[in-house]
Formats: structure tokens, C-alpha cells, sequence
């Protein structure tokens, strides 16, 4: 095969085996790779009713179609499982080196099931694959993890591998790969389910393209293009994400407001940050650099350096937890990271602890002595502690957002502002809304492409694309184009930039059109024959796949829900905005060739799409299950404890 590798890796923990499996060359036409291979895996072999800690769980790895090549910006591995932490589809998407390592070492996708009766990990170079004793291992944190494991193999090898809190089974742990990136959805305690602590890589090959020479010419064309836009000279690759925390409007305790850029505190802008950096890193085949290298400079942790602190960290950990101390922010981002913790997980599900605290609905009983006041940062690090070892109230807080309402009961859930589990905050109906309802694995700000619509974006590219009317101001439209754009750069393993532009997520979108010149890469790569219409029914086909997916976990269209805050869903303007919420959802189902009244695609449209056989599997199975969270064990049931970092 041209372009992919024409392998997959199938491991089954609980028999120790290891085999290689030919990729099948017409599921890699119609999905390509990363997600779409992924979700077609998952929808085939977990069906409803599998305990997401349970061996018949799957750990999917897959790579773009374009990684490992000349494309720039091609480094994103996709990282899938039915999620622990809301019980749908949970896939994360992760940068560093990976993806491109398992590719050259000969991989497309890497499918573990099965548990192992000890910790193992795996040991992939090239052609040879071994699983080996991790009990040495077991314990530690995933930077330690990662040390040793480059000095007993050698440099230039990958590490993904998970901490204590993959071990301890938080809800929240994240599969962590070169020490510092993360892909979450609760992937991390799959890992541990399986006592799989290591995957460590090293690949010497490269993939075969069709036209390597006509393929390099579009790359360069690509990369000189992002070299010279003024977006990544001028933002991303100076700030990177910390863009965002003076123009994106982050959440302020539990969402109570979003920050306008004035009432931003000086000392956590995106400026402010620089006092703290010591360098600026990218992933591998990316020369953007959009992370920094960060040094504590007091402190419990001073000296420490970390990497890669966003955004998110930033409004997660920090303001939408009440915390302005940008010390207490960067402990927070290095405790997560070498304990293998989502930053955007652990901080939404904390920050609706507080908010729980400081209305009166949890009290010091509850949280096991700890003052979570919105201005104590001190007790905050400290619950991030107890949370990875699953000590006291960390327990809770280990369980996720959406399950730590319904465990507290007495009106929490009144304040959980989640779509299907995970949690973007409140917002009228609209762009926002309905990006956020439609996403798969719950309400998301890498999904849909609500940050690079209309007035969201800056960047040269967009304008154009409105001005020549393929872009427009509409939501579902935007949400449709947004979903494809999105969709089709975790499939081809292209990153979506630190500022999340239309440039990064979808080579060759500046010539003009959408899709014609990434079909053409995909083309000279592959050697079949793409075109922009094939493309964008990839995109559709993968979408289609994962609503099926979650269907059989017990989503409906209830669960595209519109959070709101309690004082105001109870108002007549609260119902308009439900009404039009739903209204906006409806539209964009029948769009694209969902029933209106349960958003499943339509047997019509799955045969369409050449997927009639999901069709068939939803119409012989169902009804389902009412999703309400993930299934959940017996909280005296779970592994504790470990070493502090």
C-alpha cells in the first residue's frame, strides 16, 4: 500500500499474544486513519453494555494517513476508547512523537484488549514486538516512567505510558507520551484496567507514497505558506495558546461568567506568562513551536521546569477554579502531567466541587477537612494530590464531573454544565451550542471548529473563504464545514494549531477551496484517485460511525442538550433558548441526513456512505440503554495510594 503502512497491531493482553494484522485496503479508503480508523474499530468490537474498565474494552492507536511524511505538522496520534470518564466515545488527540515513530516503525493502528494479570509494557521496534515485566515500573510517575525506560532502550526511542493516576483508575487519567502530551478522555485508566504502564517505540522506516515527488512539492507549497502567515509568526509561535486567555473569554468560577479581556488579572495574560519561560518547543515535524518551556521561579516547586502549559491549564486549573496565582497554575499543569491527569477534566470536575462548597450543598465533612474556598489555591493543589492517589475527597473528584454531581445529589447536577459529560460552559444558543451538542465525545473545543468561525477568527484565510461565500456566518453551516475540517485532520494526523486555525487543521485550504487540495495530497500519497467530494464524505462517514457508536451506549437527542444555569432555565426566556437550541440541532441533523427525531443517520444516508451494516446493527439491537454517565464501581472497590511526586 501507498501512503499507509498496511498493518495493524492486535495485542490481547489477557493471552499475551501479539499479531499482525493487513490493514484492509478498503476500510483505509473510506476512513483513512487516526479517528476514522478507530472509530470503525470500536463500533465493530465494543458493543453496548461493556464495562469501560472491563477487558472487553479496547485501547485503539492510530496514525494519520499523511504522518510520517514530508507534511508538516503531521505528528497527531489518535488515541480511542470507549471512555471511562463519560461512557461514550472517548477519543484524544496527541501531539509530541509518537505518531510519527509507529509509523515509521511500520504501524497504522496498535488495537490492545484483554487485561494483563501484571503490569507488562510493550516494546515495539519495527518488526519486533515483545511485552516485558513493568513491576519495576509500576508506581511511578510518568516522567520517571519515561527516564527509565530511554536509558534501559536507548535514546531516540518514544515513551507513552501512564502515571499513578492511570494505575489508581481516575476517571481523569490521560495516556501521556513524551513526558508532557497529553490524550484524555479518561484513556489513561484503560491503560491501567489492562496493567499496561508502557508503550515504548522506535521506528527506523518510512511510508511509501504513490508520487513522493509531486507529494514533497505540495508540502513545501504548505509549509512555506504557514511560514509566512501572519497568525503563526505573530501569535502562535510568540504565545502559543496563551492567546486565548486574554481573547477567548475563559470560564470564572464554575462558569459563573466568561472574563472579558479587561477584567483578565495582569499577572495570568497571555503576556505575563513570558516572565516564566526559558524556551519554545514544537512536536516533531512541526516548526511553529508553539509550546514553552517554563521554569517555576518559587515555591515548593521552584526550579522545576515544565512544558506546554495552555490554555486550558490556564482557565481550567486556574480562573474557572477561582485561582489567579500563576506559581499555584504551573505546580497544578506539572502535577498532571507527571501524574498522567487531564488538565481540563480535573478542572472542571474541581471547580464544580468548589462551587458545590461555597453555596453550601457540600460542606469540610464532605471534602474530608479541605477548605475549597475559590481563592485557596494552597488546598487546591493539595486536592490534585488526592485525587491521583484517590485519598479522601479525591476519590470523588477521581469519579469526573458528571459522576460526582450524581453521587452528591442534593441539586449538584443543577450546576454541572455539561453535554454528554464533559463540560464547555453556558452560552445562549448558537455557534457555541450547537458545536458542543453535536461533538461526539461530549461537549468540546477541538470539535465543530466554533473558534474559527466568523468573529472568532482573525486569520487572512477565513475572510477569504467568506468572501467568496463557501464560509458563511450561518451556524449549522459552519457546523457542518467546521465538522469535516475537524474531523479530517485527526484522520490525517494534522495538528489544528495552537490558536486553532483553518490553516493548521487542513493543508492547502488557501488555495481557494476546502477540500480539492488536501484530496490531491491524499492522492499523490495514496495513489487513489480523491477528490474534495470523496473527502468530505470521509469526514461524514466517521461522524455517522461515532453517533452510531455512542447510540448504542444509550445517547439520544435528549442529550444534545443546551446547559444552563438553574436560575435561568427556570425562566420563559430560558425555554426560548432550549426551543431554539433545538431548533438549530434539528436543522443541522437533517443537513446531513439524520432523523430529526432520534439524530442517527438514516439508513438512506448510512448506504449512502457505504456503511449499511451500521444501519443494520442499530435497527437489530436497540432499544438501548438511557446513557447516564459511565458505569461506575463500588468507590471503596478501586487501587490507591502511591508515591507523591
Amino acid at each position: 500500500m501507498f501512503g499507509w503502512c498496511g498493518t495493524v497491531l492486535r495485542v490481547d493482553l489477557t493471552h499475551g499474544t501479539l499479531e499482525k494484522k493487513e490493514l484492509d485496503p478498503g476500510v483505509a479508503k473510506a476512513f483513512l486513519g487516526g479517528r476514522g480508523l478507530n472509530a470503525k474499530t470500536l463500533f465493530d468490537e465494543v458493543g453496548p453494555g461493556v464495562d469501560p474498565l472491563g477487558p472487553e474494552n479496547l485501547l485503539c492507536f492510530a496514525t494519520g494517513t499523511l504522518t510520517a511524511t514530508t507534511m508538516g505538522l503531521s505528528s497527531r496520534l489518535h488515541v480511542s476508547t470507549l471512555s471511562p470518564y463519560s461512557g461514550i466515545m472517548g477519543d484524544g488527540n496527541v501531539g509530541g512523537s509518537m505518531a510519527n515513530v509507529m509509523k515509521r516503525a511500520g504501524y497504522d493502528q496498535i488495537v490492545v484488549k484483554g487485561a494483563s494479570e501484571a503490569p507488562v509494557y510493550m516494546l515495539i521496534e519495527d518488526e519486533k514486538v515483545s511485552l516485558h515485566d513493568a513491576g519495576d515500573l509500576w508506581g511511578l510517575d510518568t516522567w520517571a516512567t519515561t527516564d527509565m525506560l530511554v536509558e534501559r532502550h536507548g535514546k531516540g526511542v518514544c515513551v507513552a505510558c501512564i502515571g499513578q493516576a492511570g494505575e489508581n483508575l481516575v476517571r481523569l487519567a490521560s495516556t501521556m507520551v513524551d513526558k508532557y502530551a497529553s490524550a484524555s478522555r479518561g484513556s489513561g485508566a484503560v491503560w491501567g484496567s489492562k496493567n499496561l504502564k508502557a508503550i515504548v517505540l522506535r521506528g527506523t522506516g518510512r511510508p511509501e507514497l504513490f508520487d513522493r515527488a509531486g507529494f514533497l512539492a505540495l508540502s513545501k507549497e504548505d509549509k512555506r505558506f504557514m511560514a509566512e502567515d501572519r497568525v503563526q509568526k505573530e501569535v502562535a509561535s510568540v504565545y502559543g495558546s496563551h492567546y486565548g486567555i486574554t481573547h477567548w473569554y475563559p470560564g470564572y468560577r464554575n462558569f459563573e461568567k466568561e472574563l472579558p479581556p479587561e477584567e483578565v488579572p495582569a499577572q495570568i495574560r497571555h503576556d505575563a506568562w513570558k516572565e516564566y519561560e526559558i524556551d519554545r518547543v514544537g512536536c516533531q515535524s512541526c516548526h511553529i513551536k508553539c509550546k514553552n518551556i517554563y521554569k517555576i521561579p518559587k515555591g515548593e516547586r521552584k526550579g522545576e521546569v515544565g512544558e506546554g502549559l495552555e490554555y486550558e491549564a490556564v482557565y481550567c486549573l486556574g480562573t474557572n477554579c477561582g485561582v489567579e496565582d500563576p506559581v499555584a497554575i504551573m505546580e497544578m499543569e506539572n502535577l498532571c502531567d507527571a501524574y498522567g491527569v487531564d488538565v481540563i477534566a480535573i478542572g472542571n470536575t474541581i471547580a464544580l466541587a468548589k462551587d458545590l462548597y461555597n453555596r453550601g450543598i457540600i460542606d469540610d465533612q464532605v471534602t474530608c477537612g479541605l477548605d475549597l474556598s475559590w481563592e485557596n489555591a494552597e488546598d487546591q493543589v493539595e486536592l490534585v494530590h488526592k485525587t491521583v492517589m484517590r485519598e479522601g475527597f479525591g476519590n470523588l473528584i477521581a469519579e469526573g464531573m458528571y459522576s460526582l454531581a450524581k453521587i452528591i445529589g442534593n441539586g449538584a447536577m443543577d450546576y454541572c454544565y455539561h453535554t454528554k459529560g464533559l463540560g464547555r460552559g453556558v452560552y445562549p444558543a448558537g455557534l457555541f451550542t450547537l458545536a458542543h451538542a453535536i461533538a461526539t465525545r461530549g461537549a468540546d473545543h477541538l470539535r465543530g471548529r466554533s473558534w474559527s468561525c466568523g468573529e472568532n477568527s482573525d486569520e487572512d484565510v477565513l475572510k477569504d473563504l467568506m468572501a467568496k461565500g463557501i464560509i458563511t456566518d450561518d451556524p449549522v453551516h459552519s457546523m457542518i464545514h467546521g465538522e469535516r475540517v475537524t474531523t479530517l485532520a485527526d484522520t490525517i494526523g494534522r495538528c489544528k494549531g495552537a490558536v486553532n486555525t483553518w490553516t493548521c487543521a487542513l493543508p492547502l485550504i488557501w488555495k481557494g477551496s476546502l477540500f480539492d487540495g488536501l484530496a490531491d495530497m491524499l492522492t499523490k500519497a495514496t495513489g487513489i484517485p480523491y477528490t474534495g467530494t470523496m473527502v468530505e464524505e470521509v469526514s461524514d462517514r466517521i461522524g455517522a460511525v461515532e453517533r452510531a457508536f455512542n447510540a448504542r451506549q444509550g445517547i439520544t437527542i435528549n442529550d444534545d442538550m443546551l446547559p444552563q444555569r438553574p436560575d435561568f432555565k427556570q425562566t420563559p426566556e430560558g425555554a426560548k433558548e432550549r426551543e431554539a437550541h433545538m431548533a438549530l440541532v434539528r436543522s443541522w441533523y437533517e443537513e446531513n441526513g439524520y432523523a430529526p427525531e432520534t439524530g442517527l443517520p438514516t439508513a438512506e444516508t448510512c448506504r449512502r456512505l457505504g456503511i449499511g451494516d451500521v444501519a443494520d446493527t442499530l435497527a437489530g439491537e436497540g432499544p438501548y440503554s438511557t446513557w447516564d454517565g459511565p458505569l461506575l464501581m463500588d468507590l471503596d472497590a478501586y487501587p490507591k495510594g502511591g508515591k507523591r511526586v
